[in-house]
């Protein structure tokens, strides 16, 4: 879709809220697009029964018209097919022609509650508040009507603008919100990175803390980007906020994605919802430095393989219940602050000993400053593996073991609005390619070479990083850049440049006079 529409549409919705809290009029825009996609689907199922009923060399074939009517109401037509039955009262263009109406919001919720009732997947998923909505009135069947136009006349697209336009908003919403915003929200080209570099094809796909879905949509991305099938992974999510676990339940949905989310919103220390689950990639943002997790209470628990976290920071709970969770040749990416990579404090540094004496830290990549809409916190990337024997123990690359790579990503992406930062495409691909040369040099059949480039990324063998203290900082390690030699002699140089230095400090003691002379000029000494 066109990114100066998707804008366009923006700019009018947030025209519409007025004065009403971002956070609140979250749900309404983000419901009502729901909404259409899954009337859209509908309608598009409906002209494709319609053919196939009148098509005789169809399956579906009725010879009777008089019964086409008739079948275009049966629902299971519709979930043969996976599209949601969306009863005639619930259906957008019933509701359009009644957006002018006062009680535009009552009839919302009343067509959402007809949708829950006929479509048991979507049970407490949908956000029923529009009757009691703080908007100036009007303003809904305006929002009605605007929401209207995305996909207008696109046919069989539509219901991928849709999405696209979803998930455009939920990166608005985030930056509208600031830091609450980040509680739902990762940034898009930090989770292309983790995309990239784990490469999901086929398996089973988890994020403990999966706010609105967004590893789950790149991931699906990446897949068919590289010719393979959304089908091809299985989805498993979980997140405590109720509020959030609706928006990533919706942001699936509205892609037509199958996920198992658990049974309800939960705290993924304490009620677990995949308790056997071994994934084959887990990518992960939890929120950094949590102090309130309720440690003390989980002090024996069977995920802590690498010693018990501190009660006063959930950091290396999240690691360890990602390794928990890993599958024999799992792979993980997660972000989290920048503490995490150095910090000795209470249990810390003996659990990043610990993993790293098992090998199954596998790259770790520092981030520039404010990618993220919910803290200026410094960020890592740590990328953890079950087996780093590559293609010898079943998976893929080379025999990684007794080795971590580290990447100083500090200096890349470029600001995308005053105060917060975005990775481009060129920014992706030298983190991801790094990393796959790395894990390929050698590899039988591989024309990949991997190489140290100082300043940027460098492979470390375990007895180095021992000799630091276990400390994880890619900065520690990959050096200084290399500079450009202009064959200027040292001793021409120091000449040069301390005969530059005493012509700045002569003309910064005349400046000094100048300005303490028309200071006392004005009855002021210093």
């Amino acid at each position: 879709m066109n990114h100066d529409l998707k804008k366009t549409l923006w700019a009018a919705a947030d025209k519409l809220r007025s004065s009403m809290d971002a956070a609140e009029y979250k749900h309404l825009v983000l419901g009502l697009i729901f909404l259409k996609y899954i009337s859209d689907a509908f309608d598009e199922r409906r002209a494709q029964l319609r053919a196939a009923f009148a098509d005789a060399t169809s399956d579906l074939h009725l010879p009777d018209a008089a019964d086409h009517a008739a079948a275009l109401e049966e629902r299971d037509y519709y979930t043969m097919a996976n599209v949601f039955w969306v009863p005639a009262a619930a259906r957008w263009e019933s509701l359009r022609a009644q957006a002018k109406q006062a009680d535009i919001g009552v009839r919302i919720d009343l067509a959402l509650e007809a949708i829950e009732a006929d479509n048991p997947r979507l049970k407490g998923i949908l956000d029923k508040r529009f009757g009691r909505a703080q908007l100036e009135p009007g303003k809904l069947g305006e929002l009605v009507d605007l929401v209207s136009t995305i996909g207008f006349g696109e046919g069989h697209r539509a219901k991928d603008l849709l999405g696209e336009v979803y998930e455009y908003f939920l990166g608005q919403f985030a930056s509208a919100e600031g830091k609450k915003g980040g509680q739902f929200y990762t940034p898009a080209s930090v989770v292309q990175v983790l995309v990239e570099v784990l490469a999901p094809h086929q398996g089973r796909v988890y994020d403990p803390c999966c706010g609105s879905g967004g590893m789950f949509v790149q991931s699906e991305k990446f897949i068919e980007a590289h010719g393979g099938k959304a089908g091809d992974i299985s989805i498993y999510g979980q997140e405590a906020n109720p509020t959030t676990w609706r928006l990533v339940a919706m942001n699936l949905a509205i892609r037509g994605f199958e996920a198992n989310l658990g049974r309800e919103p939960a705290d993924t220390f304490h009620r677990d919802q995949h308790p056997d689950l071994k994934a084959d990639y887990i990518l992960a943002n939890p929120p950094f430095n949590i102090s309130d997790w309720g440690g003390e209470r989980l002090a024996d628990d069977r995920r802590w393989a690498y010693g018990a976290p501190p009660p006063g920071n959930a950091n290396y709970a999240w690691l360890q219940h990602i390794l928990h969770h890993l599958g024999p040749r799992g792979q993980a990416g997660v972000v989290l602050a920048n503490g995490s990579m150095s910090s000795n404090q209470n249990s810390e540094g003996a659990i990043r000993r610990a993993m790293v004496e098992a090998d199954v830290v596998d790259v770790m990549v520092a981030l520039p400053p404010q990618l993220f809409f919910n803290t200026q916190i410094p960020a890592c990337l740590w990328f953890l593996a079950r087996d780093k024997r590559g293609a010898a123990g079943g998976g893929r690359g080379r025999d990684r073991r007794g080795e971590v790579l580290f990447i100083d990503a500090r200096k890349l992406g470029r600001m995308d609005t005053r105060v917060t930062r975005v990775f481009d495409d060129a920014d992706i691909a030298r983190i991801a390619s790094t990393v796959r040369r790395w894990r390929a040099d050698g590899e039988a059949g591989s024309d990949e070479t991997y190489a140290d480039v100082p300043g940027f990324c460098r492979a470390v063998k375990l007895s180095e990083i021992a000799e630091h203290g276990h400390v994880l900082t890619p900065g520690r390690y990959v050096g200084a850049e290399a500079t450009e030699d202009d064959d200027e002699a040292f001793g021409e140089k120091m000449e040069r440049l301390t005969a530059q230095l005493a012509e700045q400090m002569a003309k910064g003691a005349e400046l000094d006079a100048v300005i303490r002379e028309k200071l006392g000029a004005m009855g002021y000494a210093i």
